[in-house]
């Protein structure tokens, strides 16, 4: 079996790239020319890249030739900027989703599992956790988006036997988040935290937020594969929920001393509680999250040291470095310094 991974250079990717070859999976990634990739080198020396641009049918047309499952990972805006243009996030998002959908319909026997919002689809919540048949009322464009992918999603599988699954995914960290991202509290709050420079908070710092480790999520994204039962959208989270000021609170208990806070003016699209309710994926994919926020919080912050003090001629095997022909430079102010890339993969 050959997967596709669209996006797959980026945070989620990585880890579902590393996923699928402990399964034996053949992998092809397919990523836009000269972006940072957060694959390390011996991973990508086992997988097929193939450069592209996802709003362009031929370049997409090209990626899926020979691929069985296609994981969509692509996104090129985040929450708090897709209301700022939203036209620009149907565009690059949305109208290329069916584009590939259109792809699909003369190939029988392909799969998608889709990379959706659990974060955002939702809107503000009427239960706690949240289930899949929960009303989904998104504030922001970028849930919008993501849940009209879901829907043409389903269009394509009653119409036309486009086979897929949907995910939605919680807030995902773990190693490897770049910390200059403008996306990933843990891993920004900790590079912050650990550089001793001040964490600014939108709001009062109690906003609840469900923070699932990247490798459950890769599994969860793996277990999708051979799911072949009646339903179609997957809540995958931690079963927890917590605030802003306890995950500072749980790094200052790893790191062993205070962090420098700031708190600033709420955001209006930032709903007030958001935990997924995750029984249906336990019971239909088998999947469960096993990983614990201090246990991956303290994977996290060793995967953090260790790069920071390892020297500049060895940082390659353990940072974010593309293959060779994108002769991508890796310099260590990826770590100290970093630069937010102009969008954002999964």
């Amino acid at each position: 079996m050959r997967c596709l991974i669209l996006g797959g250079g980026g945070f989620i990717g990585s880890h579902l790239c590393e996923e699928l070859l402990v399964e034996g999976l053949s992998v092809r990634i397919f990523e836009r020319p000269n972006v940072q990739i957060s694959v390390p080198r011996r991973l990508v020396e086992r997988v097929e890249w193939q450069e592209g641009d996802f709003t362009n049918p031929v370049d997409v047309e090209t990626a899926i030739a020979g691929c069985d499952v296609i994981f969509h990972l692509i996104s090129t805006t985040l929450p708090k900027t897709s209301n700022d243009n939203p036209v620009y996030d149907i565009q690059t998002n949305l109208v290329p989703t069916v584009q590939l959908l259109e792809l699909l319909r003369g190939r029988p026997g392909r799969k998608v599992i889709f990379v959706s919002s659990g974060g955002t689809v939702y809107g503000r919540p009427t239960a706690l956790p949240i289930p899949e048949t929960h009303p989904t009322q998104p504030l922001c464009a970028y849930g919008i988006t993501k849940l009209g992918c879901e829907k043409y999603l389903s269009l394509y599988r009653e119409l036309h036997g486009v086979g897929s699954v949907v995910v939605r995914l919680a807030n995902p960290f773990g190693e490897r988040q770049h910390p200059g991202s403008p996306q990933g509290a843990v891993a920004v709050f900790l590079h912050k935290a650990m550089v001793d420079e001040t964490v600014e908070i939108w709001g009062d710092g109690e906003v609840v937020r469900d923070y699932l480790y990247v490798k459950d999520a890769a599994r969860a994204l793996v277990q999708a594969i051979s799911y072949q039962g009646s339903h179609d959208v997957f809540n995958i989270g931690s079963n927890r929920g917590l605030s802003l000021n306890a995950v500072l609170r749980e790094m200052e208990e790893l790191l062993g001393r205070p962090i420098r806070k700031k708190y600033t003016a709420s955001r209006s699209f930032d709903v007030a509680n958001n935990v997924l309710d995750t029984t249906r994926a336990k019971s239909e994919l088998g999947w469960a999250p096993v990983t614990s926020f201090r246990e991956g919080l303290q994977r996290t912050l060793r995967w953090m040291e260790t790069a920071a003090r390892t020297p500049a001629e060895t940082l390659r095997e353990l940072l974010p470095a593309g293959p060779a022909h994108l002769q991508l430079p890796l310099v260590r102010e990826q770590v100290v310094a970093p630069k937010p890339p102009r969008t954002q993969h999964g």
